[in-house]
């Protein structure tokens, strides 16, 4: 098996030790980069060789492709794992690899272009018979464009960011009289997040869940996906607890209708190596396209631990130009998977808390993972995302699951900080979530709070 002789790790926290890890497993050099904010980060310590690429702010270190091409360059590295986040889904980073003769480990810049744009990604899937949500042709041009077309679809709707996701440029729109100014915060939160302010209408549903679909493709253009994964506990569109298979993914049939949605959306833009297929699923059971996220995600791990298929090696094959080595009727799912994501958050208030971990005790145990770059002693850094681990426990049910969750809770100790651990212990004892009777707006309704969608 021929692989790469170094790959060079685009990211910092607990991805990029995700990545080193599986890197050396296969017997592959690794190299980190850092600002030097994260100087004293582990995955700096775990990696072969390290180079600072910049100070903290983003732009000049993790998102700096003239250096991170060049840190590239001069430790003779011949790929380049972005991880998620950062410059994973930036088709000019993409093509900036290749024009360097540096392999990226991910899809082709074709692919990420395409999945970037959601407006014209919708557009595709519709012509290749995908399903997706009733609303605008393309983006909007401005507010009143938008208008015209909100009242043709009826109210609510929703407004959403054609070059992103994550949350960041979407507003709910529910009456005429709030459309203005949602549109125009839409449009700056967009410029600020993805420097495009293109804005795009959808219809809103609510009672919705979240369904997405892990899919693996190789250069010779197999395709198949390794299962679903419930994603619906979210918070202002932000993902808080992911688990697989789906709890309301009941019967067979359903499974491989979704499941091969996945695949036909993946195949109407040829896509190549991991990625996932995102879909919502209404009250009546109809799956709808969102989009399709070019890059590994951060839930990736629930996948793993029901396949036992580790995807980041698979991904790493797959850029060397490996086959893929299962047919579809290969993939199995055996048990049920919970993945809890631990932020340095207020858990009421859901704010950052950075600051010095004090004490820190992991759980263990039988069945339990925790992916994290976090130590005792350590600095969360205030310039960065606020996940600081991902819990993810395996069970032969979704009930033991569930305990074991909660018992893994119980045992992850982190002083000094406060985290979202006491929301996820809140989360598990909660009669609707352990029914599997929720949708996106649980955490809304859960033990009455009141948090409003576009706070």
């Amino acid at each position: 098996m021929k692989l790469f002789k170094k790959i060079l790790i685009a990211n910092r926290g607990e991805i990029a030790v995700r990545i080193i890890r599986a890197c050396k497993e296969l017997g592959v050099k690794t190299v980190a980069i850092y600002s030097d904010m994260d100087k004293e980060s582990l995955h700096v310590r775990f990696a072969d060789e390290s180079v600072c690429i910049g100070p903290a702010n983003v732009i000049q270190s993790y998102l700096n492709i003239p250096a991170i091409l060049s840190a590239a360059e001069i430790t003779d590295s011949d790929a380049i794992h972005p991880g998620y986040g950062f410059l994973s889904e930036n088709y000019h980073f993409a093509e900036a690899c290749t024009t360097s003769g540096i392999t990226f480990i991910g899809p082709s810049p074709e692919n990420i272009r395409i999945g970037g744009d959601k407006a014209k990604a919708r557009q595709t899937m519709k012509r290749k018979g995908v399903p997706v949500v009733s609303g605008s042709d393309g983006p909007v041009p401005n507010e009143e464009i938008a208008a015209k077309v909100a009242k043709k679809m009826g109210f609510p709707i929703v407004l959403k960011a054609s070059a992103g996701g994550g949350g960041h440029g979407m507003k709910i729109v529910k009456e005429e009289k709030d459309l203005e100014q949602a549109f125009y915060m839409a449009q700056r939160e967009a410029l600020t997040a993805f420097a495009n302010s293109e804005i795009y209408i959808e219809e809103y549903i609510p009672e919705m869940r979240h369904i997405e679909v892990q899919i693996m493709a190789d250069s010779k253009g197999n395709t198949i996906h390794l299962g679903e994964r419930d994603c619906s506990i979210q918070r202002r569109h932000q993902k808080l607890l992911e688990e697989s298979p789906s709890p309301i993914l009941l019967t067979e049939k359903f499974k491989k209708r979704i499941g091969d949605l996945g695949v036909k959306a993946a195949r109407a833009i040829k896509y190549r190596n991991a990625g996932t297929v995102e879909f919502i699923v209404d009250s009546k059971g109809n799956i709808y396209f969102i989009e399709i996220n070019t890059r590994i995600q951060v839930e990736h791990p629930v996948t793993e631990m029901v396949t036992g298929i580790d995807i980041v090696k698979e991904q790493i094959k797959l850029a060397a130009g490996l086959s893929f080595e299962y047919k579809q009727h290969q993939i199995r799912s055996s048990g049920h998977a919970i993945e809890c994501r631990i932020n340095a958050e207020d858990p009421e208030r859901f704010i950052p808390s950075p600051g010095k971990i004090t004490f820190l005790s992991l759980p263990g145990g039988p069945g339990i993972r925790v992916d994290t770059a976090i130590y005792s002693g350590y600095v969360i850094p205030s310039q960065y995302d606020s996940l600081i681990a991902k819990l993810i426990v395996h069970g032969k049910d979704r009930a033991e699951a569930i305990m074991k969750m909660k018992r893994a809770l119980d045992e992850f100790i982190i002083e000094g900080i406060k985290t979202t651990i006491p929301f996820h212990k809140k989360v598990m004892d909660d009669p609707d979530f352990i029914s599997g009777n929720f949708n996106t707006s649980f955490i809304q309704k859960m033990n009455g709070s009141l948090i409003q969608e576009n706070a």
